[in-house]
């Protein structure tokens, strides 16, 4: 199952917005959590719809509104979106009201907001589109979940273009929580120096980025999405660099085909050798690049690294700010990302160019 990329939204900590900027002005933040630079809502919705929508709704709203104007697409034929946390700010808001009114004359809007697939829902509601909507909630593997969903309603139905997206918020309460067990650094955190770090814990992110897939050749298409592949818990590093080994076997590639690599590296002393292992050893050869420095860590932040391999193989540069060593390819022909959250994750994209 194959798929071109044919358009890109996103919402992240960087200025992504125009998706024909490519990191060129990129924000440096000294801290240990990474909030979103948010859009102008009104360009994409109305005032008063706006006013009663949760964040994360918003930020999948305008996401899916630039990928699908970027893409030239009206209507989808699919909407699929990942999410570990879902509306997590409407879900707090409607604990909180159970609490504070003793479980009597509660409004139904936060808990009606607060569901997972309210952010499918909702661009569905404002495009009216009836099409297939479907949201997975599998922490870790939330956004390759959808992706994988997106490639096979490409092959096995009449669908040619799909809206897939992934989206994940971080709250003021989920972040003290997630913190006092060891999720996160105690200490603030110049993020371009993550790279180096030897502490526990990363920097926790945000973000929501969206891609119409189709199975139509174009010029405007970004990349080729050629396959994706789950691996949970596995036993050893070696299990790992057998999975990939693998995958590429299936697209009649070897480690060297490789041009590009890109990991999730968190700065997390616990989970980073894993990545560093890959780099090498298999992908000695390859370039290297990494994306959390730019995003955070959370369960969908491969959402933006698919942006980051798919403006790499669209622009055939590699911005300083993500490139670990030196660029040892004069043309970027295939991207490899690899990504783990917490070390039981562990996800493998690869993608060509078009």
């Amino acid at each position: 199952m194959e798929a071109f990329i044919k358009g890109i939204g996103i919402v992240s900590p960087q200025k992504t917005f125009n998706t024909h900027d490519f990191l060129s002005d990129v924000v440096e933040y000294n801290t240990n959590s990474l909030r979103c630079i948010e859009p102008v809502y009104t360009e994409f919705l109305n005032p008063i719809l706006a006013r009663r929508m949760g964040r994360t709704v918003k930020m999948g709203i305008a996401a899916s509104s630039i990928c699908l104007k970027d893409a030239g697409v009206e209507i989808p034929d699919a909407i699929i979106t990942g999410t570990a946390l879902g509306c997590h700010e409407d879900t707090e808001k409607f604990l909180l009201s159970i609490l504070d009114n003793q479980e009597q004359f509660l409004t139904p809007t936060s808990f009606m907001q607060s569901t997972h697939n309210t952010v499918s829902s909702q661009i569905a509601l404002q495009l009216k589109c009836m099409n297939y909507n479907f949201t997975y909630v599998h922490k870790g593997f939330s956004f390759e979940s959808a992706v994988l969903d997106g490639l096979m309603t490409l092959a096995d139905t009449d669908a040619k273009n799909v809206l897939v997206g992934g989206h994940d918020e971080m709250t003021d309460r989920h972040f003290n929580i997630t913190k006092r067990a060891g999720f996160w650094k105690d200490e603030n955190t110049p993020t371009i120096e993550i790279i180096n770090s030897k502490t526990k814990g990363s920097v926790s992110g945000e973000g929501a980025a969206f891609f119409v897939l189709s199975n139509e050749e174009s010029e405007k298409n970004y990349a080729k999405l050629l396959s994706v592949k789950m691996i949970f818990n596995p036993e050893s590093e070696k299990e790992v660099e057998t999975k990939i080994i693998e995958l590429l076997k299936e697209k009649n590639m070897t480690p060297a085909d490789v041009d590009c690599v890109m990991y999730g590296i968190s700065g997390d002393v616990r989970f980073d050798d894993i990545y560093y292992n890959l780099k090498n050893s298999l992908f000695n050869e390859s370039t290297s690049v990494y994306f959390k420095h730019l995003s955070g860590e959370f369960q969908t932040s491969s959402c933006f690294a698919l942006w980051e391999a798919a403006m790499i193989l669209k622009t055939q540069t590699i911005p300083p700010c993500i490139l670990i060593g030196e660029n040892k390819k004069k043309q970027i022909k295939n991207v490899l990302i690899y990504n783990t959250y917490m070390n039981t994750y562990h996800t493998v994209s690869l993608l060509s160019q078009c």
